[in-house]
């Protein structure tokens, strides 16, 4: 019988210990992709397009709930499983995309962080190929990440995210009110699907909408998340569905907030980050000053958490990684080992992340999303095909925790689905 076991640590605060992994995941996986595609794809679909917010952050859930299902059936994470179980290549084949993967999402969070607070408050002089602001602040970030996460851990990190939640979601959501929208056409893009312009681009900003809700690799560090949580076994496989479709059904609102918000405030002309400052303008011509700090404090919120659970959980995959690459040579059945945040491999990733991602502050800000963007999309078909295999047996995970017929079919249509995203990409990099 499942039953909802909030980890004792939390002492009376019993909802946030059960939905706490879940806010993570929704703050981490909300970042400055989702704030200016769901931007765009409204300012050019409109209000049609936003049933695709809500199959993107299922889909997601889906993916989330299946490595959960796995950690939870065999104590393994599911990083372990696939490289005990799908053979050495995989090894490899994952560190050199963990390597690529940090460099492009760290480089893009902190430009991201370090471009919203300098249209706040400029105190450099422009430079003449440079944003000096940009730079400045999105090292003093960078540099804030790291002190949080050693400081204070997952503890003080699902504060943090607390707090940056309810301003990232108060302010975003408020905005997309006060833009006053034609709530009837809402509804009705919420419920039926439809794909405006379809022959002239419309599809693109579908799938990107689609494929770009709810992070990327991140989504693996949910594992990592409940094991902080003491959960483990099935009567805790109930409590990661209840958490994790509160983090999805938020991070749906934040990306149909904003594809509101595109779809009433002119962003023809805006372009990448951009449409962040020019948003924020055209809301302050519109609206007052008030309306455009309300929404640069949201888009803070957004990136700000998002660089927050990455410099936090990333590092712990690496250690993982390297966890089970020695227990494997040194052929000791027992990887099933906690992540020790404070072994050398974690605390060398962390600061790794944290000063390679500065240098990307002098690389063009398009450029550095626009490759995070493709490496980002590699890894859902990759993650969809190892749930695929990892719980489609029952002798590995038994038969209460195997993939449903239902859950299969869904896995299949994501695997084709994202294997359409990475290839619309990579046309469009070209």
């Amino acid at each position: 019988m499942n039953t909802l076991k909030p980890s004792p640590s939390h002492g009376g605060l019993r909802w946030l210990a059960l939905i706490g992994p879940g806010l993570i995941v929704a703050a981490t996986g909300v970042g400055a992709g989702d704030l200016w595609t769901g931007g765009f794809a409204g300012g050019e679909l409109g209000v049609a397009v936003l049933w695709a917010v809500i199959v993107g952050a299922f889909l997601k859930f889906v993916l989330t709930e299946g490595l959960a299902r796995w950690q939870l059936a065999t104590g393994q994470t599911i990083l372990e499983g696939a490289l005990l179980r799908l053979g050495r290549p995989i090894q490899y084949l994952f560190l050199f995309y963990l390597l690529g993967w940090s460099v492009f999402v760290g480089s893009a969070l902190v430009s991201a962080c370090g471009k919203t607070v300098s249209v706040l408050f400029p105190i450099l002089q422009a430079g003449d190929r440079i944003d000096r602001n940009m730079v400045l602040y999105g090292v003093i970030h960078s540099v804030i990440g790291v002190i949080l996460v050693r400081s204070g851990g997952y503890r003080l990190l699902i504060k943090l995210m607390g707090v940056l939640i309810a301003i990232m979601f108060v302010t975003v959501l408020m905005t997309a009110v006060i833009v006053g929208p034609d709530w009837l056409a809402v509804a009705r893009g919420m419920i039926y699907p439809t794909i405006p312009r379809l022959g002239q681009g419309g599809m693109t900003w579908v799938v990107a909408l689609m494929g770009g809700v709810g992070g990327t690799l991140t989504v693996i560090c949910y594992g990592y998340w409940i094991r902080e949580e003491n959960r483990s076994g099935g009567d805790d496989l109930l409590t990661c569905r209840i958490d994790l479709g509160v983090g999805y059904a938020m991070t749906a609102l934040f990306g149909l907030a904003m594809v509101i918000i595109g779809s009433e405030v002119d962003t023809a002309g805006l372009k990448g980050t951009s449409l962040l400052v020019g948003a924020a303008d055209r809301m302050a011509q519109q609206f007052g000053e008030w309306a455009r700090w309300m929404f640069l404090a949201g888009a803070w919120a957004a990136v700000f958490s998002s660089l927050l659970g990455v410099w936090q959980a990333v590092p712990y995959v690496f250690a993982d990684y390297c966890n089970i690459i020695r227990r494997l040579r040194q052929r000791d059945a027992d990887v099933r080992a906690a992540v020790d945040t404070q072994a050398p491999a974690y605390r060398f990733y962390l600061i790794m992340l944290a000063v390679v991602s500065m240098f990307g502050l002098v690389f063009d800000f398009r450029q550095v999303q626009k490759y995070y963007a493709v490496v980002g999309a590699l890894f859902m078909p990759m993650l969809a095909l190892a749930l695929l295999i990892l719980n489609g047996r029952s002798d590995w995970v038994g038969a209460r925790f195997c993939n449903r017929p239902w859950t299969i079919m869904v896995l299949v249509a994501t695997l084709i689905f994202f294997v359409c995203v990475v290839s619309i990409k990579v046309y469009a990099m070209f």
